[in-house]
């Protein structure tokens, strides 16, 4: 159980007249759209099922002439539907998730980064899920989420009926790893990909007789290299024949394990391809494909410059089919340039759903370019921010974050600049850059300071992820994203987290830990700052081994995960507002304290 929703109140309006009639205005115009829809009629409004892959490049696809693979599954979009050739997306995960999600720059919706709470889309954010929510739709979410995992952040608070996955950033296994359903710790089953596929296989099957909104965000091929020797056999020592433009910086062992998981990606594909052709859902389903950024490591891109965390084209462009049969025309090639920023107002006009969404969107609806309509199309840019830097994207142009123009017509690996033979539009798109510079940092300002919420739901988790070590304590990992907490061995050392409470109220504390022989018998104790505290003694040694590793494709690895055991610290105190909560220990047995996973307050 959740508690309400404490947020999308139009309370904080009623004072500002201009905002209710901005958001009236945009009422209308949002009905308008989804009421004139230039799609064929039927008998009920489409699925839609959105597959959205992790750190795949855009030439990790046999459909964009890589040979070293196949992907006859995916490439049967690109067949059947449309293809936007120019598609982009951020340079890395959660920015790209958010503006999926919400049609905005992603730091307008809260999200920075990956990791530490950056990743947090703001809870007065409508998103996507809410708008098919309303519509009547049945809502599901399969994967990894990486946009906030507490309560109002979760997935089942942004609009998801159904949820299954983890939603955190990196996941540091992939073969039956502790997942995340509906709220609740559950282990999974067999290699994630696969898993994801069959609750989503599941999620459909359950529905078939309503319409349904169905996105399955899967996390590979991003690292722990983790594959199943069935998908690996093939690459296990090839030998490559499409490489990185630079092949002295390729790492063939990490190209040879993104590929096998690109192949088993494809087969998942096939699979839920296959359960719509079953289930006569073929024609009434809306299926779209892309990824989150560029490639994960150097490998064969089409020759493009830059990679994932690159603001460049590499970096930024992903592949993306969409079929609907009958309605869009098969085999189409679209050159218009595109991004995750148009996909909300795109899907909402031919669902024929309300997009009744308070904010301005960035993004436009494809809808004219689908329907072969590219005469009411207006030029545009796209933009995209790291940090500070700005690069600027045109139908011809990218302007860099160095103030470089290269006509990727002409020239898609930027190796040429040309600014100066074009200065009037290169003074033009530096405007752009920075005046959309100074809008982001704005947003970004907004948002530097958000603790944690806690008491917004019976139930709040807070990982290793989102907590501050002091002392001498360590991470188990270099990426917060899936560590631990380790290394505690004095009594000086503690956890931090900085927390915003939304429900005064009594709260079991229970703390994820492990002991090693020897250790047992410490006390560990939870206070919040200038408050209650409760504490208890670990009496049970509880040492279990890493995770087995033997599925990693790569020599080096820095992921470590391992099993952890509840231990109830007793009831807390708790009082609305914000505060400090401090995790310490009493009464050190050996040279260390224990392990610790995360934390949980339930409100009693």
């Amino acid at each position: 159980m959740r508690l309400t929703r404490p947020f999308k109140s139009l309370s904080r309006y009623m004072s500002n007249p201009m905002a209710i009639l901005a958001t009236l205005i945009a009422a209308s115009v949002g009905s308008f759209y989804s009421n004139q829809s230039a799609f064929a009629e039927s008998s009920r409004q489409p699925n839609v099922v959105v597959i959205l892959t992790d750190d795949q490049g855009w030439g990790d696809l046999s459909v964009n002439g890589n040979t070293n693979l196949a992907t006859p599954h995916i490439d049967s979009l690109a067949r059947d539907g449309a293809t936007l050739q120019h598609f982009y997306v951020c340079q890395v995960c959660a920015p790209t998730r958010a503006e999926f999600l919400t049609g905005r720059y992603h730091p307008r919706t809260g999200v920075s980064g990956v990791s530490r709470g950056d990743e947090r889309l703001n809870y007065d954010e409508t998103t996507i899920a809410d708008l098919f929510h309303t519509g009547g739709y049945a809502t599901g979410c399969f994967g990894k989420w990486h946009n906030g995992t507490q309560t109002p952040y979760h997935p089942n608070d942004r609009g998801f009926d159904e949820y299954y996955g983890f939603t955190e950033g990196h996941w540091g296994h992939y073969f039956s790893p502790p997942l995340d359903h509906n709220g609740k710790r559950v282990r999974g089953n067999g290699f994630v990909v696969d898993d994801f596929t069959d609750h989503a296989i599941a999620f459909i099957e359950d529905h078939r007789d309503r319409p349904f909104f169905c996105y399955v965000p899967l996390n590979t091929p991003h690292s722990p290299m983790m594959v199943p020797d069935s998908f690996y056999e093939k690459f296990d020592g090839a030998e490559l024949q499409m490489r990185h433009r630079e092949p002295k910086q390729e790492d063939i062992m990490m190209t040879r394990a993104a590929l096998a998981m690109c192949e088993n990606i494809d087969w998942n594909v096939g699979r839920l391809l296959k359960t719509l052709d079953e289930l006569k859902l073929r024609e009434n389903t809306i299926v779209i494909y892309f990824s989150d950024n560029g490639p994960n490591s150097y490998r064969w891109n089409g020759g493009m410059k830059g990679r994932k965390g690159s603001i460049d084209e590499g970096g930024l462009r992903s592949p993306f089919f969409i079929r609907w049969p009958k309605q869009i025309q098969a085999g189409i090639q679209l050159p218009q340039i595109a991004g995750a920023i148009d996909l909300l107002p795109t899907l909402t006009e031919m669902a024929g759903v309300e997009a009744n969404v308070e904010k301005p969107l960035d993004g436009r609806s494809l809808v004219p370019l689908l329907m072969g309509e590219p005469q009411t199309w207006e030029p545009r840019s796209l933009l995209a921010v790291n940090g500070k830097q700005v690069s600027v994207r045109t139908q011809q142009f990218r302007l860099d974050a160095n103030g470089r123009l290269f006509d990727i017509e002409s020239d898609p690996g930027q190796y040429t600049n040309v600014a100066e033979q074009h200065n009037e539009l290169t003074a033009q798109l530096l405007e752009q850059a920075k005046k959309h510079s100074q809008e982001m940092q704005l947003a970004f300002q907004a948002n530097t300071s958000r603790p944690f919420t806690v008491g917004y739901g019976v139930s709040t988790s807070l990982p290793a992820r989102d907590g501050v070590e002091h002392g001498t304590i360590q991470r188990s990992a270099k990426a917060p994203n899936n560590s631990f907490f380790t290394h505690w061995t004095s009594a000086d050392d503690s956890i931090t987290w900085d927390i915003d409470v939304g429900t005064s109220g009594q709260y079991e504390a229970i703390v994820y830990y492990t002991c090693a022989a020897g250790d047992e018998g410490v006390t560990l104790r939870l206070a919040m700052e200038g408050g209650d505290s409760v504490q208890s003694k670990v009496v049970e040694v509880f040492d279990p081994p890493l995770y087995d590793k033997s599925k990693e494709r790569v020599a080096d690895s820095h992921y470590f995960v391992k099993d952890f055991k509840p231990l109830s610290l007793g009831t807390l105190s708790l009082q609305k507002g914000r505060g400090t909560l401090k995790l310490d220990a009493l009464d050190i047995q050996d040279k260390r304290v224990v392990d610790v996973h995360s934390l949980d307050l339930i409100l009693r």
